[in-house]
């Protein structure tokens, strides 16, 4: 298991019913009322995400300086940098901006910095450069909120700068002709999640003004939407505009760049999703990026020749194809590192022949495998460059606020985070940031939790239930993409594919037969076994497979199931324990009058010549089994004593392993209904 714990959302079926009778399939109206929709009208809210309201860009604080600063560039034929950063977010907010600047007659040079050689933000070399570039103007986008140093040097060089940006504040803000970014403490903007490309839309719809504010977001919205779903920014409020919005530009594509990448991705013909973005187009953008040659992306998403488009795409392909095989070697040694030293708190780690842009998804996936957050430093000259990754409720921005005296620098968000350090100050680092988690935690471990909406039963996984949990679409954070339960399915056969970094199960659950694909797992690992029985939470997709559809289970955590025996034996510690009971688990406890008889009847056998009946829980319903011909089920026999004994027909002596019972002289009759125990079931299946 990945994840200590799995948590199911509590079932609604009230709002489930409400949401079928308004002609909902059982498993989308199940999902909905488990997330707290459960008014036919809040589903069809969330159904409409284009209806969803987009501010007035002027409300951001330093708009109103912005635009007429940028209009005057374009007026006056001044030269333009767009400076942006070398992930998807970045990249498309420089393409967008570039591409919306120059179809004004703007004089625009796009400029992305090399992230091995120059490192992340505006930097002093770069506007050293534009300077003797005749650039006058500098507009950064996703990125600059922390450049306070180089935009000072850019004003001595008779540079203005517009910053935008999303990323986190510090106090000081740069001395920009304009800082526009919603996370400013003086921004009164209401929406707070734009990406960066968000902010990059704003100031173009801005610049474009009233008459054609709408005809400039209807043409950029689809870089906006692949920049926001990249950057795991909450799919709520406005982000859910732009993305529907722009995924339904990309429906198909309207960028000839966009359209290569893919058909390269094998994608073509298939609907473009929020995990398509996610999981097939933003790793290949981002990895031009994380390779170095961050012009390979922006080449392809500005360029109107097809047979160059097929080129870039392609070789974006490739470098996703060298990333991967780099982020696998990495990981792979952290591992065995860590196996040999292992870390408590926060996994902090120095390397010096990592690849700086990779060492941010090795995080990441270190920081899941042993969920805690995780800092990887690639170390050269002296001078450590940092990637980290959150866990649980830490928040990395705070954490190296903390840390300031230590970093040479820092910036991002509370889930990622870079910073800069020497090498001799790692040591202490590492201290302190573990010092921090330690603080953070209050002494108890990160919460190793999967939320789950809901257990589901084989027979509701049909082709068309799992298509209609389309309608939720955009999913990301905030609407999260569907996460389901299974339990008790066999394992039939399991088999390594992709070059043996993944795992594909076929399974069978109540006579329903599942395939399942468990990505960068081995099923040796996980002990899996043909003939097996396994608990898995996973993603319901469509695979389409020359022309056949059928459901497949991705999964995102798995274990071994354990036995109907200890199920129920679970169900009875949490009735004893006093916690809440689920329907399904009050009905299962319930005894039957036809239980208390065969157990009474049983008892009166056994006590013919003696007063006492001494034995294990497990063999008392064994041998009560066997007398009536029912099912053996200790929990429900161990909870019809209890009944007996709290209406007094007999008297219990526990020990640590076994029980004593001894039956009690009753003159009267006896009304087991009266029983509090009963009344507790009983009650709780009259509330559900």
């Amino acid at each position: 298991m990945k994840y200590k714990q799995w948590k199911v959302a509590a079932p609604c079926p009230p709002g489930q019913q409400a949401l079928e009778a308004a002609g909902l399939p059982p498993l989308l109206a199940g999902l909905l009322s488990a997330r707290g929709i459960v008014r036919p009208e809040e589903a069809r809210k969330l159904f409409s995400p284009e209806e969803e309201p987009v501010f007035d860009p002027m409300l951001l604080r330093d708009m109103d300086k912005a635009v007429p600063r940028v209009r005057r560039a374009l007026e006056q034929g001044e030269r333009i940098a767009v400076y942006g950063d070398y992930d998807v977010d970045g990249i498309t907010a420089t393409c967008l901006l570039t591409q919306f600047l120059s179809a004004r007659g703007g004089q625009v040079v796009p400029y992305i910095p090399s992230r091995l050689e120059e490192g992340y933000g505006l930097n002093r070399e770069a506007v050293t450069y534009l300077s003797q570039q005749g650039v006058a103007l500098i507009i950064t986008v996703d990125c600059g909120i922390t450049a306070v140093e180089e935009t000072a040097l850019a004003n001595r060089l008779g540079i203005d700068v517009v910053i935008t940006d999303h990323h986190a504040c510090k106090e000081e803000l740069p001395p920009a002709a304009a800082v526009v970014d919603p996370h400013r403490p003086d921004c009164p903007y209401p929406f707070k999640g734009l990406a960066g490309v968000g902010v990059a839309l704003m100031l173009a719809v801005s610049v474009a003004g009233q008459g054609e504010a709408q005809a400039v977001f209807e043409e950029f919205c689809d870089l906006a939407a692949v920049g926001t779903v990249a950057d795991v920014m909450p799919m709520t409020g406005e982000n859910r505009a732009i993305v529907s919005r722009g995924l339904a530009r990309l429906d198909p594509p309207r960028r000839v760049g966009l359209a290569a990448l893919l058909r390269c991705a094998g994608l073509e013909d298939k609907p473009v999703t929020s995990v398509a973005v996610g999981y097939t187009l933003a790793p290949r953008i981002n990895a031009s990026g994380r390779m170095g040659m961050a012009e390979v992306a922006v080449d392809l998403l500005m360029t109107h020749d097809p047979g160059r488009a097929e080129e870039l795409a392609a070789q974006l392909c490739e470098l996703n194809r060298e990333r991967q095989g780099i982020e696998s070697e990495i990981f792979q040694q952290c591992v065995q590192h860590l196996t040999e030293a292992p870390q408590q708190g926060a996994i902090v780690l120095a390397g010096k022949q990592w690849h700086q842009g990779v060492v941010g998804i090795v995080a990441s996936r270190l920081a899941e495998k042993y969920a805690c957050p995780c800092f990887m430093i690639c170390l050269d000259g002296g001078t450590g460059k940092g990637s980290c990754r959150s866990w649980g409720d830490i928040n990395l921005f705070e954490l190296l606020s903390a840390c300031g005296p230590l970093l040479e620098n820092f910036g991002g968000h509370a889930l990622a985070a870079g910073f800069t350090v020497r090498e001799e100050n790692i040591p202490a680092l590492a201290q302190a940031l573990r010092r921090a988690v330690a603080e953070t935690c209050r002494g108890e471990e990160l919460p190793s939790v999967l939320e789950v909406d809901m257990a589901v039963a084989p027979q509701m996984l049909t082709v068309e239930a799992v298509e209609s949990l389309d309608l939720l679409e955009p999913c990301g954070t905030g609407n999260p993409r569907p996460v389901f339960l299974l339990q008790g399915a066999q394992v039939h056969t399991m088999s390594q594919v992709g070059r043996g970094r993944h795992l594909k199960l076929r399974l069978e659950s109540r006579g329903v037969p599942l395939d399942a694909i468990y990505f960068s797992s081995q099923g040796a690992d996980l002990g899996l076994y043909p003939g097996c029985r396994v608990d898995l939470v996973f993603y319901p997709q469509i695979n389409d497979f020359r022309g056949a559809r059928t459901v497949q289970l991705q999964v995102v955590d798995l274990r071994l199931a354990p036995s109907r025996a200890q199920l129920e034996q679970a169900i009875y510690d949490k009735y004893s324990r006093g916690e809440a009971l689920t329907c399904e688990e009050a009905r299962f406890l319930l005894p039957s009058r036809g239980d208390f008889v065969g157990l009474y009847r049983w008892l009166e056998r056994q006590s013919t010549g003696c007063t006492v009946v001494e034995d294990t829980p497990a063999r008392i319903a064994r041998a009560v089994s066997r007398a009536t011909r029912q099912r053996e089920i200790p929990a429900r026999t161990m909870l019809c004593l209890e009944v007996l004994e709290e209406r007094g027909l007999i008297n219990m002596n526990r020990r640590v392993d076994r029980i004593q019972i001894t039956l009690c002289q009753v003159e009267h009759k006896v009304d087991l209904e009266a029983s509090e125990i009963i009344k507790r079931l009983r009650r709780v299946l009259e509330e559900l």
